[in-house]
C-alpha cells in the first residue's frame, strides 16, 4: 500500500491511503489520524489500512470511485511529507563510491573502518519539506546541493537488534532530498563534532510504500531500481540503488539501534546513491564536481542558485512512478 499525509489537521498532517497509480486517495483518519500514530500501533493499523488500500485500488481499476466514500483526486501540492516530523532521522552513507569521491574532494582519506562499519549521523527530523515545497536557504554562498536518497521507516526497534531481525522492523520505504550546504561542511567537520548548520531541512517523497509494493525489486533489504534526478529539466543521473550499496537497510537499522531502541516512525537514510560506473550520473552536485575535477582538472557544474529546480523520482520496471516525484525550487527566505 501507499500512504501519504495531507497539509491539514495540524503539524503532523492527516493520514491518507493513495492508489497504486497515484491518481486518487482516501482519508484514513478513521483508522489513525496521522502516519505517526499508525506506526505506533502498526500491527493493528496496517491490516486495516491495507484493506482500505485494496478497496481504493479496486475502485480505481474498475472506474467505480463513487462506491468508495471519501475518495478524491490527488494533487501533489496538497501533500505534506508523509511524516511531516519524526522522532528520529539517522542518515547513513552506504554507497562507498559517493564517500570516496566526496572525501577525495576534501583531500581526505577514507578510513578502513568505513568498509566494515556503517557511517551515520543524526539528521534534522523536527520538520520535513513536502514534495512540492521550495527549499529555503539564507544564502546562495552556502553551496546549495541536493542529495537523492532512499529512506526506510521502522516500527519500534529493540536495542541491539541483529540485522536479520532488523529487516522485520522495516515497514515503509520512500525517497528523500537530503539538502546539503557544501560550503559550510568543511568548517563544521573540522570542529570534530559533526553536521549542524550544513544540514538543513530535507524533503520527502509524496508517498511512502510498504515493501511488497516493490515486488522483486525489494531484495536483501535493498531497492534494486534506479533513482532518477533531473536538474532544471535536464537529466542529471539515474544510479542503480541496488548496486554498490555496501550496507543494506537491515544493517543500517541495526547499526542505529546498537546502543538504544528506535521509536516507531524512525527514518533511516541510505546516503547519496552512487555507482562506481559514472555513466549512470550522480545524485548530488558535489560528486559530479569531483568527477569533473578528476576528468578535466576542475569542476564545471556549479552548486544551485535561487530559482534552480530539481526532480527526484523512482520508476518500476514498467515505467510507473512508485513514490511520486519530489519537485522543488531553491528560494531565498
Amino acid at each position: 500500500m501507499k500512504l501519504g499525509s495531507l497539509k491539514e489537521g495540524g503539524r503532523d498532517g492527516t493520514l491518507i491511503v493513495v492508489s497504486r497509480d497515484l491518481s486518487h486517495a482516501v482519508r484514513a483518519d478513521g483508522i489513525a489520524p496521522t502516519l505517526q500514530r499508525a506506526l505506533e500501533d502498526w500491527s493493528s493499523t496496517a491490516p486495516r489500512l491495507n484493506a482500505l488500500s485494496e478497496r481504493l485500488n479496486a475502485a480505481v481499476a474498475g472506474e467505480s470511485l463513487s462506491t468508495l466514500q471519501g475518495v478524491f483526486a490527488l494533487d501533489p501540492a496538497q501533500l505534506a511529507a508523509p511524516l511531516p516530523r519524526a522522532y528520529e532521522f539517522v542518515d547513513g552513507s552506504a554507497y562507498l563510491p559517493h564517500v570516496e569521491r566526496v572525501r577525495k574532494a576534501r583531500k581526505a582519506e577514507v578510513p578502513a573502518s568505513f568498509y566494515v562499519d556503517p557511517l551515520m549521523y543524526q539528521a534534522t527530523s523536527a520538520g520535513f519539506y513536502g514534495p512540492r515545497d521550495p527549499v529555503v536557504v539564507p544564502s546562495e554562498a552556502y553551496g546549495i546541493d541536493l542529495e537523492a536518497e532512499i529512506v526506510v521507516v521502522t516500527d519500534d526497534v529493540p536495542m541491539a537488534v541483529t540485522p536479520i531481525d532488523a529487516a522485520g522492523h522495516i515497514q515503509l520505504i520512500g525517497l528523500i532530498n537530503d539538502v546539503s550546504l557544501r560550503n559550510l561542511i568543511p568548517d563544521e567537520l573540522a570542529k570534530g563534532f559533526g553536521f549542524l548548520q550544513s544540514k538543513p531541512r530535507s524533503a520527502l517523497s509524496p508517498v511512502f510504500v510498504t515493501p511488497d509494493e516493490l515486488g522483486d525489486a525489494w531484495q536483501d533489504s535493498k531497492v534494486h531500481l534506479a533513482l532518477t534526478t533531473h536538474l532544471n529539466g535536464a537529466w542529471f543521473g539515474a544510479p542503480e540503488a541496488g548496486v554498490d550499496m555496501q550496507f543494506n537497510f537491515a544493517q543500517l537499522v541495526a547499526h542505529a539501534a546498537k546502543t538504544r531502541p528506535l521509536s516507531a516512525g524512525t527514518i533511516v537514510g541510505s546516503g547519496t546513491i552512487a555507482n562506481q560506473d559514472t555513466t549512470t550520473g550522480a545524485s548530488c552536485l558535489a560528486e559530479q564536481r569531483v568527477v569533473e575535477t578528476l576528468r578535466d582538472g576542475k569542476p564545471t557544474t556549479p552548486f544551485m542558485s535561487y530559482g534552480d529546480r530539481i526532480r527526484i523520482e523512482m520508476f518500476d520496471r514498467a515505467g510507473n512512478s512508485i513514490f511520486g516525484a519530489i519537485e522543488q525550487t531553491m528560494r531565498a527566505p
